[in-house]
């Protein structure tokens, strides 16, 4: 008979599943189906359901993030479930650093819509660009959980993190979150980790976050928690493994055997929120997905680079492959297949990472190590000096802009950047980056626009400025649009389907607009300059004026479609003349954004 061991939650990272495995995130109308078989399933404490990149992926195509979250958010509040988001400190849902009054009103706002818990990491580990958040989060009512990026390098050491711990538990934060974002921490370090943090501070909870991505989650989830951990961050089929994060059922199973009480699981609520998952999948989100990062690569742990990044690398390399090869035959040498290509970007990231000062790779550090690396390879090739081509981000990095780096630069970085005059800054990163909020008042005000519930709107304008714009121009839906019909087309021509049986398909599944009389087909009567036909994709409703037909006579017909539904072929061109009985365009009846 086994003793009983301590209680162990888990929490179920819905959204970095379809982080780690493609561009996209739900549609509202998905995550608000899906929400109650995640509460029936019965064994999640906690579910992430917001925050990364997920505001932003909402605004490009071209819907509002803000309504996503307040909706997926409410179901798992009126369970008792906590929410959590996953927040980037000083850059917080973006890529680059955010003015310290924006950063305060992202926990307002993030509170009014119902998350609880703000997961605040730094891709340097810089407790500078941490405390702060944590500050801001306690003021708006949130919990803050503070964030060590775990890597493995000769200077991430158990003594380097548990001093960073320290640091950011006496700032306030009651929570403790390791982030094993490229799976690569190893087992045991990660144990003693989270032992010598417990020993000091037994009342903090530690949550664990593990990639599957190189093979060492399972071990490392068992060392977290026979050593003092308290959540584990889990994933469901049929996202989970692969460079994703482990499936709940094995790490349930895993757990129960050695004497831990864990939750029970309701198979039925599983089974159906998995065939819900892959229905999203086919639906539409499946096409923006990389099928790379269904499969596990140990490789990752020569390289350190997160899972999820697998994807964007190889898209970097097809680029610049043919490039590549096309400068080796003019110097009589061997061409280069994509594996020796990526070996040799492994081993550059390799070399780079330690003479850039090991910043652990996650976002955006990562990409900026990667795209180092990627232009060294690229130089070398040409038989140039490596380090020629930094962009002004990973100067900004190298210079100190983003806080300290873990480890020190190599002598030969410290002399390139004084050659170009830059200098070396040491202040709170914060400092480089004033206040903004009265700037997009400003906006928001000429505009004419709402500042939404809780001023959502007008934050969610001073964080993403430019996808914001686009998305309230329609711009991004149409962009939207237009991409997904080229990966719909892209996937059937793969398939082996030629361009007219896709046409054929489109139309099978589409009711023709037909000409009642013949005319001249005018698609808007504009004042403002030349009437075009609409895109593809694009959304008339059931009482919506679709064209006009300018009949022989002299008469301005109105077409109407008589449903709602989108563009899939438009057949006439603005003044084409049609016969009665022509078709002009096929509508689909409210497609997948009804």
């Amino acid at each position: 008979m086994t003793m009983m061991k301590k209680e162990i939650k888990f929490s179920l990272v819905y959204r970095d599943m379809w982080q780690s495995s493609g561009k996209y995130q739900p549609r509202v109308d998905q995550l608000v189906r899906i929400a109650p078989l995640i509460v029936e399933m019965g064994c999640f404490a906690r579910v992430e359901t917001n925050g990364g990149a997920f505001e932003q992926v909402n605004l490009l195509y071209g819907e509002n993030p803000n309504k996503a979250v307040r909706a997926f958010t409410a179901p798992f509040r009126e369970a008792g479930i906590q929410t959590h988001m996953l927040d980037r400190g000083l850059n917080g849902l973006r890529m680059y650093p955010v003015p310290a009054d924006v950063r305060r009103l992202m926990y307002k706002v993030k509170h009014a819509q119902g998350v609880d818990i703000t997961r605040i990491f730094c891709g340097l580990n810089e407790t500078r660009n941490i405390i702060p958040s944590i500050k801001y989060a306690l003021e708006a009512g949130m919990i803050p959980q503070a964030t060590l990026c775990i890597t493995y390098s000769p200077v991430h050491t158990v003594e380097y993190y548990a001093s960073i711990a320290d640091r950011l538990i006496e700032a306030g934060a009651p929570e403790i979150c390791l982030k094993d974002m490229a799976g690569i921490g190893r087992p045991g370090m990660l144990g003693q980790l989270v032992r010598t943090i417990k020993e000091k501070h037994p009342d903090v909870l530690i949550q664990y976050h593990g990639h599957s991505g190189p093979g060492l989650s399972m071990a490392s989830i068992l060392e977290v928690c026979e050593n003092g951990a308290d959540i584990i961050d889990v994933a469901m089929e049929p996202m989970s493994w692969g460079k994703v994060h482990p499936d709940i059922i094995s790490v349930q199973a895993m757990l129960k055997d050695l004497g831990f009480q864990v939750p029970d699981i309701n198979m039925k609520a599983y089974m159906k929120a998995r065939a819900m998952t892959q229905e999203f999948i086919d639906e539409f989100l499946g096409y923006f997905m990389d099928p790379t990062n269904k499969h596990m690569s140990s490789l990752l742990l020569k390289c350190g680079l997160p899972g999820g990044m697998m994807g964007s690398m190889m898209a970097d390399l097809k680029g610049v492959h043919s490039g590549i090869n096309m400068i080796l035959r003019g110097k009589n040498e061997p061409e280069l297949s994509l594996d020796d290509l990526l070996v040799m970007l492994f081993d550059e990231v390799e070399y780079v990472w330690p003479k850039l000062g090991y910043p652990p790779l996650v976002t955006p550090f990562s990409q900026y190590v990667k795209n180092v690396a990627l232009m060294n390879l690229m130089q070398q090739v040409k038989g140039e000096e490596r380090w020629t081509m930094i962009d002004n981000h990973t100067w900004d990095m190298i210079l100190g802009k983003s806080g300290r780096l873990p480890g020190t630069l190599a002598p030969e970085i410290v002399e390139l950047a004084k050659s170009k005059g830059f200098e070396f800054v040491d202040t709170d990163p914060q400092l480089n980056y004033p206040d903004a909020l009265d700037t997009y008042r400003k906006e928001m005000d000429e505009n004419g626009w709402e500042y939404g519930d809780d001023d959502e709107e007008l934050f969610e304008l001073a964080m993403h400025d430019r996808q914001y714009r686009d998305y309230k121009s329609g711009v991004a839906k149409k962009r939207f649009e237009d991409d997904l019909q080229r990966a719909k087309d892209a996937a059937m021509a793969k398939n082996g389907y030629s361009e007219e049986e896709i046409k054929k398909l489109k139309r099978a599944k589409a009711d023709p607009i037909i000409a009642p009389s013949k005319g001249q087909v005018l698609w808007e009567v504009s004042v403002e300059g030349p009437s075009s036909a609409p895109f593809i994709g694009r959304k008339y409703q059931h009482d919506e004026v679709f064209c006009y037909i300018s009949t022989p006579w002299g008469e301005y017909e109105k077409i109407w479609t008589g449903f709602t539904g989108r563009v899939v072929e438009v057949c006439a061109k603005q003044g084409d003349v049609v016969n009665k009985g022509d078709v002009i365009a096929y509508i689909q009846r409210s497609d997948i954004f009804a």
